[in-house]
């Protein structure tokens, strides 16, 4: 669940959802602040050219009246006239001169202005603004010094005479507290907005990605003709013009091995069929050679014991090699009954002489719905397999099952043959059922056609069953065939 959970989180869908809604938020969030930014500086910048200008031109206008070497009553004058004058704009107004001091309020001057503000107007013929936060409040300081001069192109001197005024900037404040109320309100729907394109682009983005996956899972099912419709000349366009390039080699590839496997199936049938006749002819002749041969001696009686081994052997090999054809044809139909499992192995051991060669521990009263003649194969080519490659004692035992691990819930019947040889090399156990193989150059020559364990399988998996090769923890190897008890059941449990 965890993991699931896990991946759903880190898939491309949530990744990318989450970069575009990064993105927009980002630019909504980056585009509010900088409209903020530059609104409030407009404000202010605009607030403090208007002041500065209005103090310059009050300033000018009364100056005049101002003697070269005022005394306090002329600075008292000059600093309550300039406040009078802008009442309604809130005005404070000092005015220092030498040790004289002139303040247009009553209480004691404003702490606003710092020494460093003084020691700037003092110093510089320039007016000199500040903006301070004082009291829960922004307040603006400017500082004029009084200069000498008849035009533009005298140089102008300081008077010694040094204004300062300080103005409460509360309408200011007042309109950048309605800006930042503005760009809340407007930075809320803008991120909504932007979230909701983010929302329509990855969608967009990710459609074809999504066309590309479910057409590769079509491909995986062996829908081999599965093709993409490319629109567009991006990178996913491009893309999807891969996928079916790449469908349309393989559909091609995939169509030729089957047109082989078809031409190498058929050649095995055809050749199969038409070495049966000639093969019955031989099959005669090397049966009265064979009730001869005790009476031949020397080479002719070696030849003769030669040539009706060789012809068995491949009687055997063109009888295995017609019946995996019937398999590879779909030709091979399961003909059930309802049979006495344990009986049925009996008869099999029985038939060609085994009775004595194999221990058994056969359960008793297990019935099953198999086809009796292939399940007699199955059999027959387990233990002789055993008994030809294995060491002795084989045992063959039958057993009950309602759940077995791979197999699924039951009813199961368990058919195992086990033998007390070398077991099979690890690197043979995945193909000990692949058709003509054979665990070791030693048995490249021996009575089997290499095709028997893989007509096992056939005839296990035509009934709904597993077949498993393993060796035994004490030594040997083990051969496991799980049945259902009704070849239906098996099926539907695959």
């Amino acid at each position: 669940m965890w993991s699931a959970a896990r991946r759903a989180l880190t898939g491309l869908r949530v990744r990318l959802l989450l970069s575009f809604v990064l993105v927009a938020a980002v630019s909504a969030l980056g585009t509010g602040a900088l409209t903020f930014r530059e609104a409030r500086t407009g404000v202010l910048q605009q607030s403090q050219d208007t002041v500065v200008n209005q103090f310059r031109q009050s300033v000018d206008a009364l100056i005049h009246t101002v003697p070269p070497a005022p005394v306090q009553a002329d600075l008292d004058h000059l600093v309550s006239q300039l406040a009078r004058d802008h009442r309604q704009q809130g005005w404070r107004v000092l005015g220092t001169y030498a040790r004289l001091t002139a303040d247009s309020a009553p209480s004691p001057g404003p702490s606003e202005l710092t020494p460093e503000l003084r020691k700037s107007v003092t110093t510089r013929a320039v007016a000199v603004f500040q903006r301070v936060r004082t009291e829960g409040h922004s307040v603006l300081v400017v500082g004029l010094p009084v200069t000498f001069g008849a035009d533009a192109s005298q140089a102008r001197t300081l008077s010694g005479l040094s204004l300062y005024l300080v103005v409460p900037q509360r309408t200011e404040q007042t309109y950048v507290n309605a800006l930042v109320t503005a760009v809340e309100r407007a930075t809320l729907p803008a991120l909504g907005l932007a979230v909701l394109l983010a929302l329509l682009l990855a969608r967009g983005v990710l459609r074809p990605v999504r066309a590309l996956r479910g057409a590769t899972r079509r491909m995986a099912g062996g829908h081999l003709d599965t093709r993409l419709t490319v629109q567009g000349s991006d990178e996913l366009a491009e893309l999807s013009r891969a996928f079916n390039d790449t469908a349309a080699a393989l559909e091609e590839s995939v169509a030729e091995l089957r047109r082989m496997e078809d031409r190498a199936r058929r050649f095995a049938a055809d050749v199969s069929h038409e070495l049966r006749t000639p093969l019955a002819a031989m099959s005669a002749v090397t049966d009265v050679l064979a009730e001869e041969a005790p009476g031949l001696t020397g080479d002719t009686g070696d030849a003769v014991r030669l040539i009706t081994e060789e012809t068995v052997r491949l009687t055997r090999l063109v009888d295995d090699l017609m019946e995996i054809s019937r398999f590879d044809a779909g030709a091979a139909r399961l003909h059930a009954d309802d049979i006495d499992v344990a009986e049925s192995l009996r008869r099999t051991l029985s038939a060609r002489g085994w009775l004595t060669e194999v221990d058994t521990d056969l359960a008793d009263g297990v019935r099953a719905r198999v086809d009796p003649r292939r399940l007699d194969v199955v059999a027959a080519n387990l233990v002789g397999n055993a008994l030809r490659h294995g060491g002795r004692p084989v045992t063959l035992t039958l057993r009950p099952a309602q759940d077995v691990t791979d197999s699924g819930p039951g009813p199961w019947v368990v058919i195992e043959v086990a033998d007390r040889g070398p077991g099979i090399p690890e690197a043979a156990l995945p193909h000990v059922f692949d058709r003509f193989y054979k665990a070791g150059t030693a048995r490249s020559r021996s009575e089997s056609s290499g095709l028997g364990l893989a007509i096992t399988a056939e005839n296990v998996h035509l009934h709904g069953g597993r077949v498993h090769a393993a060796n035994r923890p004490d030594g040997g190897a083990l051969l496991t065939v799980v049945l259902p008890v009704s070849p239906d059941a098996g099926r539907d449990a695959q």
